[in-house]
């Protein structure tokens, strides 16, 4: 049997869960601040503009499977009201980064999630693999966290450029850990983008239900998971079963 060297995180769902989250205030937030560098916007149309932004952006990263940045949103957002900007100016980054300030406070680890990734740090190499359009939001919330210092190499698809299930960020991951796919597992909660797109390089793959997807869209999504857990914890328990 096939020695395992690596384990490999989803991050959002997977080892964290949001708590009081609303994207509603998030985007009046994110109005307030562009009204505030001088953007002279009404909320309803720029909220019309943005989801219409969102809409165009979310087509193009889930066919082609690359990521584009929230910036790119805002700035074309405010393209159809008439003003001429690019992703880079500060006005714009501010208000990505108030955009997300709520998206960060309401992060939480799930139960057993930091205790799992002590215990696998001690014989495995860790890495973290997420789909998100603002990576210092991941960073950011690594460290609040406290979970950092556990992951030998850290993925964001707005930093890499590619979207999970894209097997070029899978591939990208194992070449940051030195690893083989046959000699990794990966944890992830999405049934495409983490299962499919994990399979689809040669990884184990390890199912687990989450506030965003439960068991019956796996099998919705007609896919099926070398492994599936409930609880973090069971993941020790599994690589255990496994030469190492």
């Amino acid at each position: 049997m096939t020695k395992i060297k690596a384990v490999i995180f989803d991050f959002i769902g997977t080892l964290t869960e949001l708590v009081g989250y609303s994207l509603e205030k998030a985007e009046k937030k994110l109005f307030r601040s562009l009204v505030t560098d001088g953007y002279n916007i009404n909320c309803e149309s720029f909220l019309k503009a943005y989801k219409k932004a969102c809409q165009k952006y979310r087509e193009i990263r889930y066919e082609q499977l690359i990521e584009v940045a929230n910036a790119v949103w805002v700035s074309e957002a405010l393209s159809y009201l008439g003003y001429a900007t690019t992703p880079q100016e500060e006005s714009i980054k501010t208000a990505v980064n108030v955009f997300f300030q709520g998206y960060l406070k309401a992060l939480r680890l799930r139960p057993f999630a930091k205790s799992t990734l002590q215990r696998l740090s001690q014989n495995y190499k860790l890495g973290l693999l997420s789909n998100f359009t603002y990576a210092p939001v991941i960073y950011a919330g690594l460290g609040k966290l406290r979970i950092n210092g556990f992951f030998d190499a850290v993925l964001v698809s707005e930093a890499v450029g590619w979207r999970k299930p894209n097997p070029k960020v899978f591939q990208e991951a194992l070449k940051r850990l030195r690893v083989k796919a046959y000699e990794t597992i990966y944890v992830g909660d999405n049934p495409l983008e983490d299962i499919q797109g994990a399979k689809s390089v040669g990884m184990k793959t390890v199912f687990i239900p989450s506030q965003f997807n439960s068991s019956e869209d796996m099998q919705k999504a007609d896919q099926s998971a070398d492994y599936v857990i409930e609880k973090l914890s069971d993941i020790t328990r599994i690589v255990k079963m496994l030469p190492s």
